[in-house]
């Protein structure tokens, strides 16, 4: 977690829900006037920002139920917690993301094919500005949150609207070349949209597909920790290192080589020094440490991909 992370579950969850109805709000004002904006103008780049629109207040939806899911505390049921139901809510999102992204680029085809030319284009630049005083609001809000929360969601919901951002500014350019008789950019910003949707939907997919499939830690991340435990006094190595991320939750289970003369009490000294040194660095990890007998490795390991050796003082 950053520095200055809450630690409170229930002031975290707080902070959560407050700012996913944040966004909820601002995505259902900015759907009625970009709503009104299209009527008025029929623009296809005004389209694809209401779909991209109405599609943030979908997220915002479902982002807010997955917020609370997410936060409830690990029950007899789930007893890793609940943090992939963020996960499985920007799954789905991604699904309405290319869908619509589709939508977009057929729409615009057919406006290549007929085109037509965009009436009152300063009603479209005015709600656009609109839309980005608004979303510049919010997502300086959701910012603080994140910070404050660590919360995968709201950061993935923040990074929507950060490209909202860029894509009323290429209505805005669209209504102006259209105002001075190039009505050709308008679907060719409307295509542009459509493929920003769907390049946003991937990401969006890759993220959530990697936390499902529990993909491991980057691997300097993984190094550091590595580097850190097997620095510590009285441990002899580490291997078995696995690692995985559920929500704002990480998780860490590892084998550990302590001296094979030592009693059980000793080794559970050493055990819990670790495990504050690695909880210090990462707050809130689930942690799991196995000791082993110095030298030990189960018939399943493979030495050159699980075994860390003492590294040098230098670490990383």
């Amino acid at each position: 977690m950053t520095p200055g992370t809450v630690v409170d579950h229930d002031l975290r969850g707080r902070l959560m829900r407050r700012a996913a109805i944040a966004s909820m709000t601002t995505a259902l004002v900015l759907m009625i006037a970009k709503v009104w904006a299209l009527w008025e103008t029929g623009s296809v780049a005004i389209l694809g920002s209401l779909a991209d629109t109405g599609l943030d207040l979908i997220a915002s939806v479902i982002t807010f139920i997955a917020v609370r899911v997410a936060a409830e505390p690990a029950d007899r049921e789930h007893r890793f917690g609940h943090g992939k139901a963020e996960a499985i809510a920007a799954l789905f999102q991604t699904m309405l993301i290319t869908l619509s992204a589709f939508v977009i680029a057929a729409r615009a085809g057919m406006r290549f094919s007929d085109p037509r030319p965009v009436t009152v284009p300063e009603t479209g630049i005015g709600v656009s500005v609109f839309a980005i005083v608004l979303t510049l609001a919010l997502v300086t809000y959701q910012k603080r949150i994140a910070r404050k929360t660590n919360s995968l969601a709201i950061e993935t919901d923040r990074l929507h609207y950060v490209s909202d951002l860029a894509l009323n500014i290429a209505v805005i350019l669209a209504l102006l070349l259209a105002a001075i008789g190039l009505d050709g950019a308008d679907p060719v910003f409307g295509l542009a949209i459509a493929i920003w949707l769907a390049w946003s939907g991937f990401k969006s997919a890759r993220k959530s597909i990697d936390m499902l499939m529990d993909r491991e830690w980057p691997e300097l991340k993984r190094q550091k920790l590595l580097n850190m435990v097997a620095l510590m006094p009285d441990v002899h190595g580490v291997h078995e290192l696995r690692t995985r991320r559920a929500g704002d939750q990480d998780f860490v289970q590892f084998h550990m080589w302590v001296d094979p003369d030592l009693t059980v009490a000793e080794a559970h000294e050493i055990s819990d020094r670790v495990e504050q040194a690695v909880l210090a660095a990462y707050p809130g990890t689930e942690l799991l440490i196995h000791i082993d007998p110095k030298g030990h490795m189960d018939d399943s390991e493979v030495e050159e991909d699980h075994f860390c050796p003492i590294p040098s003082a230098s670490g990383i």
